[in-house]
């Protein structure tokens, strides 16, 4: 039998070792002091940040700005556990509007790590500097603003420099730090600075083409060109009269998805976050246009009022809590899903079209908008699609787009009308039954004819379910299930909010739950999981989601069958009537199962295939 080890004294652990377990939260990588410099030099109200490193920011780590500096007499306060500026009671914690705030970032590098601080104001004649680990203050020479030190990180803890990886590797990590920082504030100059050699540059910009400018200047042109402009505001409005939540940035169109999730940026009131409530509301506005496991792209900004959101959660202030996450979730779901619901040949045309660029014709909140002019309003004929949910009966989908017989086709009176007057064209022949082909001012257009058809189908059997109000059915023998702890809590809490979605679900015991009703439309599938569904996500985020998405899941496949099929020879009319109708149709540039409808073929492209101009 192991001997029991003696009784230790419960006694204070001493100041420097505190930093140092404060160090092991605040500090993980030479990228976490970037970090927390150049979060400090923001809130000086910095306009230039200069990031200089060697060995990845191990041996070196130098963050310079032209801010507000610190006084002399409070240089050896920075240093000390929990000093700042930034706050100085419980109010000011609740409602923080600074970077930083803790007070804890620079004792706790200095803790493991050889740091100095030399920082002039506008009033000083000349600048101070600070040993960290001596606390020796001499006179020195810089103009107005700070520059910190840090040399050797983890040298007092050489356990953890073990943990590092290769300089590339860490340099990679910090560009990526600065680079967070860069796209939320395009009015600062930001560079970076490794082995003496200049690896990237931001230079400040102003305005809305001052932002769009930085993120082709960070994320590469292709980010711009490839996303949708987001905004959206919340009709509640603060004592100043400007709205409670916004949200804004640019969404990419689903072509630009990426294999992994690493050009996903979301930041709250400037403040660069991961949460799982932006993160969860953008990824399910994307749920009808991406294909597969792809991962959207987009830089999404959150605004609220402070005292709404919680940045004192973690020492590394990268996640928040929001007071109303489900408000939250809301407005950033609806402001990328609006968004991205234009059509792409709706929007190219808006710009292109004459006038698009007159000032007083284009909307306040950006030139990519949605049409006014709903689809019945076009002068061809078209009926209205018959959907019966109780017995399952359709009018042909095929009949409700295209003109019937002996009906006139007012698209064959504009065959004269040139092609630059369609965004997708003019349609000239059908391929193999499959592809219709049509010409633009660009060139060529390809068309799926029965994945564009199904969208088209889809995008109004969904419109036509949302305005009617959802039915309930109860279910002849209740559903029982076994209830986590949580999904009791949340029935019982949430049980108005549950009937609105059209279920039923009661206790049946203390840890069962029993489903006693289900929408109309989903009857026939599985309630228990259905109910586990809503239950799971009401918790966390807005449960009407689960129900769209299921709802969505039968539209779907109704739409799949309704829609034209293959080797169905088409008329001209018939061709121009699809593609008119691909143009005022949202989320047209993709099928319900997120591939593409449509493609354009350039005469750049079509002169390369035969060499012309060589």
């Amino acid at each position: 039998m192991t001997p029991l080890s003696p009784r230790r004294p419960i006694r204070e652990l001493p100041d420097e070792l505190i930093s140092q377990i404060a160090a092991g939260e605040v500090v993980e990588r030479p990228a976490s002091v970037v970090r927390e410099l150049v979060d400090n030099a923001l809130d000086a109200q910095a306009t230039q940040v200069t990031v200089r490193l060697l060995a990845g920011g191990v041996r070196l780590i130098a963050v310079e700005d032209d801010g507000m500096g610190i006084n002399r007499s409070e240089l050896p306060m920075a240093l000390r556990r929990h000093a700042t500026s930034k706050i100085g009671s419980l109010q000011d914690l609740e409602a923080v509007g600074t970077m930083g705030f803790r007070g804890e970032a620079l004792a706790a590098i200095n803790s493991i790590a050889d740091m100095s601080i030399t920082s002039r104001t506008l009033e000083a004649d000349h600048a101070w500097q600070l040993d960290g680990r001596t606390g020796e203050l001499g006179a020195a020479a810089r103009s107005q603003g700070t520059t910190v030190e840090v040399r050797e990180l983890f040298y007092a803890t050489p356990a953890r420099r073990k943990f590092l990886k290769t300089d590339a590797t860490e340099l990679a990590h910090c560009i990526e730090a600065v680079r967070r920082h860069a796209l939320v504030r395009p009015d600062v100059g930001f560079a970076i600075w490794h082995e003496g050699k200049l690896v990237e540059q931001w230079r400040a910009s102003s305005g809305v083409a001052g932002h769009d400018q930085r993120l082709a200047d960070v994320l590469g042109k292709d980010f711009v060109t490839q996303s949708v402009a987001v905004h959206f505001e919340s009709t509640a409005v603060r004592a100043d009269g400007s709205p409670l939540l916004r949200v804004w940035g640019r969404a990419g169109i689903p072509d630009a998805a990426r294999s992994r999730a690493d050009q996903q940026f979301a930041y709250v009131n400037g403040r660069y976050v991961r949460d799982k409530v932006i993160t969860h509301a953008a990824r399910s506005a994307y749920e009808d246009v991406l294909h597969g496991h792809r991962q959207p792209v987009y830089a999404l900004y959150v605004e609220m009022d402070p005292s709404r959101v919680d940045v004192n959660v973690h020492p590394t202030k990268i996640e928040v809590r929001f007071r109303d996450s489900r408000e939250v979730h809301s407005a950033v779901r609806h402001a990328a899903e609006n968004a991205l619901a234009i059509p792409r040949s709706n929007a190219l045309n808006a710009l292109h079209a004459p006038g698009a660029l007159d000032a007083e014709k284009t909307p306040a909140s950006g030139p990519f908008q949605v049409s006014n002019q709903r689809p019945d309003q076009y002068s061809y004929a078209q009926a209205a699609i018959n959907y019966v949910a109780t017995d399952s009966r359709r009018v042909s989908d095929f009949e409700a787009l295209w003109p019937q017989p002996g009906q006139a086709a007012v698209a064959s009176t504009h065959q004269d009308q040139p092609p630059t007057d369609w965004m997708l064209g003019r349609a000239i022949a059908q391929l193999q039954g499959i592809y219709i082909l049509a010409e633009n001012a660009q060139g060529l257009v390809v068309v799926d004819m029965h994945a564009a058809h199904e969208r088209i189908v889809y995008e109004r059997l969904k419109t036509q379910m949302d305005s009617a109000k959802i039915l309930s059915q109860p279910l002849l023998i209740p559903a029982t299930f076994a209830a986590s702890p949580q999904e009791v809590a949340t029935a019982e809490s949430a049980c108005d909010t549950l009937a609105l979605l059209g279920l039923e679900i009661t206790p049946f015991s203390p840890k069962t739950l029993a489903v006693r009703a289900v929408p109309t439309s989903l009857a026939q599938g599985d309630a228990v999981e259905l109910a586990r569904s809503v239950l799971a996500e009401l918790a966390q985020h807005d449960a009407s989601t689960v129900i769209q998405r299921a709802h969505h899941e039968l539209l779907s496949t109704m739409a799949c069958h309704g829609a034209v099929r293959a080797n169905r020879k088409l008329t001209i009319d018939e061709m121009n009537a699809l593609l008119r109708q691909m143009e005022a149709t949202e989320r047209s540039d993709q099928c319900n199962h997120g591939r593409h409808t449509w493609r354009q073929v350039s005469i750049k492209e079509l002169d390369a295939l035969f060499m012309r101009g060589r």
